[in-house]
Formats: structure tokens, sequence, C-alpha cells
């Protein structure tokens, strides 16, 4: 799913989640992409039948405005789209009015199960699925004293699990050989590898076909010791992309080998927006082809001067657009999303009227891209993602050049 497909999707998913019905009046139905049409109208046909019968007037109305409407929605179709359909329909209450909606929802992947739901809100959890980062990679970092595993899912280190270990110092104490001390230390070397492969088969063998790969950090010769001895349930063994020096392995030695492993990670996007924030914050520094803010970047997208346009996922405004009823002015405002859209005309002192609402991320991503520029979206998940919006507004750009 592209960065804007997937932004668009999740901003939906957000608003249909706050619509509220009386009783189990909304309607979900989901169809997955091999379902007949016929049979899914036939069943919603019965199901109609049935509605007929609900003691609450209220609720009978609407139940059966919202049947309809589907069947009718269904009537455009010979077969679903190629990730099946959601379909959603009822009253909800919209600022303290209701509103009957039918919206037809093509997901970025396939519609998973066939369902017909009714409740007072719109069942919307295989599609927030959806949104969830489905692949990631397993870390490991070891050495003789204590060993981390843990996950990169998306933009986000997690450490799932920590082992430490009973392995002796290098100087033996008074008394012992030194042949039988390093017996002893192979030994519980050995041991501590075992009990590392154990946990790290328990944390990360479930996720064997969602994981990319599996990065290995610690110092020489540990970490190859560790590799090359099959410690590994063997189906983990073959994920393993690298291995990495890294000099901690608590939790921060999984930050570590992340930063070694940026060779391996690179297309990844934690990464990619690693390197994004660098390269703005380095023109930051020297006062360079870098601009922030909505109005400072807006103007130089309007001049063309953009090359990169870096937006956070997380920002909610709107570029709302006014026009005066008495003379014809026209304004736009940025507001917060769903804001307060009261405007008054400063020359006729009227109010003015609401002619256009957009969402100001897909507003500046589309007059960016119209102008040739690259747009980036960054998710507040990864620290230069969060950078981004608590420092910079969630608005940035890099730019081609700087007009005078």
């Amino acid at each position: 799913m592209s960065s804007k497909l997937h932004y668009e999707f999740k901003r939906k998913l957000e608003e249909l989640e706050k619509y509220k019905g009386r009783g189990t009046e909304l309607i979900t139905l989901y169809i997955p992409p091999d379902k007949n049409i016929a049979d899914v109208s036939a069943q919603l046909r019965s199901e109609l039948s049935q509605a007929s019968n609900i003691k609450s007037k209220q609720t009978r109305t609407n139940v059966m405005a919202g049947l309809e409407a589907i069947l009718q929605r269904l009537k455009m179709y010979k077969k679903p789209p190629e990730h099946g359909m959601v379909i959603i329909s009822g009253v909800i209450d919209l600022n303290g009015k209701q509103k009957h909606i039918t919206e037809i929802i093509e997901p970025p992947e396939p519609v998973p199960l066939y369902k017909y739901h009714c409740d007072s809100s719109f069942y919307l959890e295989p599609l927030k699925e959806m949104l969830k980062e489905k692949d990631f990679y397993g870390l490991i970092v070891i050495d003789r004293r204590e060993a981390t595993i843990g996950i990169l899912k998306g933009k986000r280190i997690e450490a799932l699990s920590r082992a430490t270990s009973m392995v002796p110092g290098k100087h033996r104490q008074g008394g012992q050989s030194s042949v039988r001390f390093e017996r002893l230390r192979e030994i519980a070397i050995h041991e501590f590898y075992k009990k590392v492969g154990e946990k790290a088969t328990e944390a990360l063998l479930p996720y064997k076909d969602q994981l990319l790969g599996i990065l290995i950090g610690g110092p020489s010769p540990t970490k190859e010791e560790f590799y090359e001895g099959n410690y590994l349930h063997h189906e983990l063994q073959k994920k393993v992309v690298g291995l990495f020096d890294v000099s901690y392995t608590d939790e921060s030695g999984l930050y570590e080998l992340v930063e070694k492993a940026e060779d391996v990670l690179q297309e990844l996007d934690l990464m990619k927006e690693k390197r994004l924030m660098n390269r703005f914050l380095k023109e930051i520094a020297k006062d360079g082809l870098a601009a922030y803010g909505e109005e400072e970047v807006r103007r130089y997208i309007t001049l063309g001067a953009v090359d990169t346009l870096l937006l956070s996922e997380d920002l909610r405004l709107e570029r709302v657009k006014y026009r005066c009823p008495k003379c014809g002015k026209e304004v736009e405002k940025t507001l917060r999303f769903k804001g307060d859209s009261q405007q008054f005309c400063d020359e006729c002192g009227v109010e003015m009227e609401e002619v256009e609402r957009k969402d100001i991320i897909l507003e500046l991503s589309e007059l960016a891209e119209s102008t040739g520029a690259k747009v980036e979206f960054l998710s507040t998940e990864s620290e230069e993602g969060a950078m981004l919006y608590n420092a910079f507004g969630g608005i940035a750009a890099i730019l081609r050049f700087k007009p005078e």
C-alpha cells in the first residue's frame, strides 16, 4: 500500500469509528472477492423480511432503509471488486442531527470473511487489521553475559525476551587447573547459547512466515559462535540475513543493531525516515534548502521550489474555503479537523458560506505532486517522525532552490 493510500484508508476508518447509531441500526456487510453477489442479495432480502418484525418502529424503519440502500448498491456489481468490498449503511448522529449514509469501501487487501453485522457502531476490526504492519525483522544481540531478543516491526523496536548467563569470567580461582576451568567455561557458554536459542525460538518462531529476516549483533567471536553453532530453530536459522558488531546487548543494543544494519534495512521505512530527516536537519543547520510550517512550505510549493515534501501522518488539519454571499470575496483558512467553521467577511461583516473543505495532508500532497515534487509520509512511531510532528508542526520540505 502506498503511503498516500495508507493515510487515506486510515483517515476513512477514523471517521467511520466516530459514527454512532441509536440501537442496533448500523449495518456493516463484508463481501470477500470470491463471493457470489446474487447469493448476498438473496440473504439481504431474507434479512429485510425478518426486519419487518422488529418491535421498535424507529429501529425497524432505519434497518429496512439501510438494507434497501445496500441492495440498490449491489445492483451496480456483477461480481465483487478485486479485493472484495465492505458496505456500511445506517442512520448516524452527526452534530446532533440524524443522517442516513451508505458507503462502499474497497480495501487495500482482500476481505477475509463474509459477514453481515448490525450494531450501534460499524464493525471495523477486520479493516483495522489491514493497517497493522505485517512484516518485520527478528533482532538478537548477544555476548557471553546476556542476550536480548526483539523485533523491528514497521518503525517500532520492541524487546521480547532477555537471558543472562552463568558463564564464569576468564580468570580462574585458585586451585582449579586451567584445562578444567576452560572446559567448565565452554560447557557454560554452550548451555547459555542453547538457552538463548530456545528463547529466540519461543519469541520468533510463531512469526516465521512474516519475518523478512533475522539480524544478530554482538562482539566477535560470540555472535559467530552462536550463529555457526545452529542454536536457532532451523526455520529461523535460514532467515538470518546478517551478523553485526554491536557494543551493547541489553535493550539499547537492539537500537544499535538496527543502526549498524542500515544497508540491509535501507528499504525499510524506519531507515528511509531517518535519512530524510537527517537530510532536512542538515539543511536547517546551515540555513540551506529547507523550510517548515504550513505557510512557508505552501509558498515554496506554489513557486515550484519544493523537491521533497515531508508530512506527518498524525496531522489532523483541514483547509476550508469560504465565500461571502454578499460581495463574493473568497478566503481560505486552516482549521483543526472538524473545527469551528464560522467565518465573517471582513468587508461586509456577514457570515461567509463554506464552499470546500479538504484534509490538509491530501491537499498539500496533491499540490506538491502537481509540481513534480516527491511526497513522503512520516509516522510518529519513529523518533524522526515524532520530531517532524512535535518540533516542525508536521509539515516540512527539502527544497530544490531557495527563491529570492
